[in-house]
């Protein structure tokens, strides 16, 4: 299987996409993931369709009891490589929800009846693949949450400013109410429902279309409570200086541990996860 695999791939690079013999007419890709375990790039021809303007692809793997490797290698990596003969380009393969996925293939079968004989053959539900091309113009929920960061972060460094005056005696008891104090509940409070709505919302959104993200996701959930536990300990310590009871420069410390932990959360979850929330709510 192997040696015809090559055949065929060599002879789709060569003719720029187009095949004879048993493939004449077809419309094929080739699909390239990293191996699950080998962590090696295992390129696979497999043929597609257009659906709703999505290239989409069926793990039918001709109605085998079991799903073919290059579905189980995306379950671990969704960035794949596509080919058409004629590009190539990035792509991450994300798995619709069962309720979309049902709609996916009856269209499917609607324009290849082919895959209906193959669901007919084995009791194993066919998964259904969307490949979504990156696209840097693109614009989505990964872009808006890089947004958010850089509010945040801006709203942590007004917090800080306010935290260094405290030190350095430029900030009586009023200076501090009006304005450390509002910042500080602001900022807290922003990152709450920030944090709350990524927990509820967008990565059990992630973790269903993308599993190769749980560990990423699990992470970032993680972070979630040990930012939020420090963001507590602030609060308290600015609740003790207005009542006398708080050491400013340990409010500064324990301050600049906060945006240390903030930084490394934001920059990993932008490097984790922007592109998937991106090509996720334009699919």
């Amino acid at each position: 299987m192997t040696d015809f695999n090559d055949q065929v791939i060599s002879e789709f690079r060569q003719n720029k996409g187009k095949l004879g013999g048993m493939f004449a007419g077809w419309r094929l890709i080739l699909l390239t993931t990293t191996g699950a375990k080998s962590g090696e790039r295992r390129t696979n021809p497999l043929g597609h369709l257009e659906i709703d303007g999505k290239t989409v692809v069926v793990a039918s793997n001709m109605g085998a009891p079991r799903h073919p490797g290059w579905y189980h290698n995306i379950r671990h990596d969704h960035r794949v490589t596509i080919e058409t003969g004629t590009e190539s380009y990035e792509a991450i393969a994300a798995i619709p929800p069962a309720a979309e996925r049902d709609t996916l293939f009856a269209k499917v079968v609607a324009e290849d009846p082919g895959f209906a004989e193959y669901q007919a053959k084995t009791t194993r539900e066919l998964p259904v693949v969307i490949l979504h091309r990156i696209d840097d113009r693109v614009r989505g929920l990964g872009d808006f949450l890089v947004e958010v960061h850089e509010w945040l972060r801006e709203e942590l460094k007004t917090v800080r400013a306010g935290v260094e005056d405290l030190v350095a005696g430029r900030a009586d008891s009023l200076t501090l109410e009006k304005s450390l104090r509002a910042h500080c509940v602001s900022f807290c409070e922003a990152l709450t429902k920030h944090h709350t709505g990524e927990d509820m919302g967008a990565f059990p959104m992630l973790a269903q279309r993308f599993p190769a993200l749980a560990p990423v996701l699990t992470k970032l959930g993680e972070d979630h409570v040990v930012v939020a536990t420090s963001q507590k300990r602030i609060r308290e310590l600015v609740e003790g200086y207005v009542h006398g009871e708080s050491d400013p420069i340990r409010l500064r410390d324990d301050f600049d541990e906060l945006a240390g932990k903030l930084e490394a959360h934001f920059a990993y979850e932008e490097r984790t996860v922007v592109t998937a929330l991106n090509v996720t709510a334009h699919g």
